[in-house]
């Protein structure tokens, strides 16, 4: 888990740190490169909706080849139904990062509580190389029985 205050600066960190952790432990480029830029996504909506002050945390579970991040934000929430979940016209401005969120990973939620900030859930199944440790890890999990 990381803790960062709102700011821009920290969009890279977060990215890079995500990126970092899932080619160590073997996850396929192309997957890392969705992960990493929903999850910048995500930042960049708390950098930019949260209020003066407000810090923001990254969550980066594992559970054998299925990666969740929430990013955790302290702002005042939102109606999350009233998000666009179509993608933008090429002339707008802003309005691309939730439907590109959705083509990035295999599930994206919203969890907002009003006055006390919003959770968003990504979660994607990954490609793990061959010769990963991932892999490896996962392949020696006892199969879950009836």
């Amino acid at each position: 888990m990381l803790c960062l205050p709102r700011d821009s600066s920290t969009l890279s960190v977060v990215r890079h740190i995500a990126a970092a952790a899932l080619e160590e432990l073997g996850v396929v480029t192309e997957e890392i490169d969705d992960v990493s830029l929903a999850l910048t996504e995500a930042a960049a909506n708390v950098v930019k909706h949260s209020g003066e002050g407000d810090q923001y945390e990254v969550h980066l579970i594992l559970e054998n080849s299925t990666c969740e991040i929430r990013v955790v934000d302290t702002g005042h929430g939102f109606d999350s139904s009233s998000l666009a979940v179509s993608m933008a016209g090429p002339s707008e401005e802003q309005g691309r990062g939730m439907a590109l969120m959705a083509a990035l990973v295999d599930s994206v939620r919203f969890e907002s509580r009003p006055e006390d900030g919003t959770i968003v859930h990504l979660v994607k199944d990954l490609s793990l190389r061959p010769d990963g440790p991932l892999d490896r890890l996962v392949a020696q999990e006892p199969a879950a029985t009836p």
